[in-house]
């Protein structure tokens, strides 16, 4: 019997030093500076293609760099720790007020078409527009898979941006992003700056020439933005102010206080224009 229960006790010892030892090797190891983020590439890329990653996106992984200005962006965010007034200067409140007062009246179809659907009227969705690429003419130029990857390897928030990673990959695979897409720091791309899983997720084809295109498409842009609101909640005809039921919608959107202060404080001065 305790001859038995030996070779039982040793089994399983052995089974489970195994499993911990497979699970090791399939798990890439995050890093904290560039030196190891090639051999990570190579280890994330194998988990990657056993997960039905295929070969377009791999290749478009492997021609990655370590993205060290991505980093530095990271771990310097100071712009978040200005009060409101400061902020509201730093990305020009007026310019974005006035440009978007314009757009309101030249695309009002559209934004009545998109409220109808979505319950989500115009000011947030054109705030958020102009603070996020000034209305789709600044969408980044950092190259978006090494941003990604990067931020992956990265021991700071590695499973968020494995996440988006994957998400990533995959639009590439499915020939909507390629790995030339350039974006912001983070990765984000397009005119109002989406994730690769928002994208995934909350992408729509608006204009209905087949593509859901965040990159070119105003009406897809918009739309979706207002899709990715609704889907967190957003409650027509409620407040966006703070305290109000949609200033927390709003926070899913940028959980920033201040960022999130800044959209809620255009969106309202562009519900009061005509």
């Amino acid at each position: 019997m305790i001859k038995r229960r030996a070779i039982i006790t040793f089994t399983f010892t052995m089974a489970t030093l195994l499993t911990a030892f497979a699970g090791g090797a399939q798990a890439a190891q995050c890093g904290s500076s560039p030196a190891g983020f090639e051999a990570w590439k190579r280890e994330f890329g194998e988990e990657a293609r056993a997960k039905g990653v295929g070969g377009t996106a791999l290749a478009a992984l492997m021609q990655t760099n370590y993205a060290s200005a991505t980093i530095a962006a990271d771990r310097g965010q100071r712009s978040f720790s200005l009060s409101l007034d400061q902020f509201l200067a730093k990305r020009g409140a007026a310019a974005i007020v006035s440009r978007g007062r314009q757009l309101k009246q030249s695309q009002a179809a559209m934004f009545a078409s998109i409220e109808q659907r979505y319950g989500v009227p115009p000011g947030p969705l054109i705030a958020i527009w102009g603070m996020e690429s000034a209305f789709g003419s600044q969408r980044g130029n950092q190259h978006m898979l090494s941003s990604i990857a990067t931020l992956a390897y990265d021991c700071r928030r590695p499973e968020f941006f494995t996440e988006q990673l994957y998400a990533a990959l995959k639009l590439i695979d499915r020939g909507v992003l390629s790995g030339a897409t350039r974006g912001s720091m983070h990765g984000e791309v397009g005119q109002t700056q989406f994730m690769p899983s928002s994208w995934i997720k909350y992408a729509v084809d608006f204009d209905g020439n087949g593509r859901r295109d965040l990159i070119r498409s105003a009406p897809d842009v918009l739309a979706s933005t207002a899709n990715y609101l609704k889907g967190y909640g957003w409650q027509k005809g409620k407040d966006w102010e703070p305290g109000g039921p949609n200033f927390a919608v709003i926070q899913q959107w940028n959980k920033s206080e201040v960022y999130a202060r800044t959209i809620a404080t255009f969106a309202t001065q562009l519900a009061r224009a005509p």
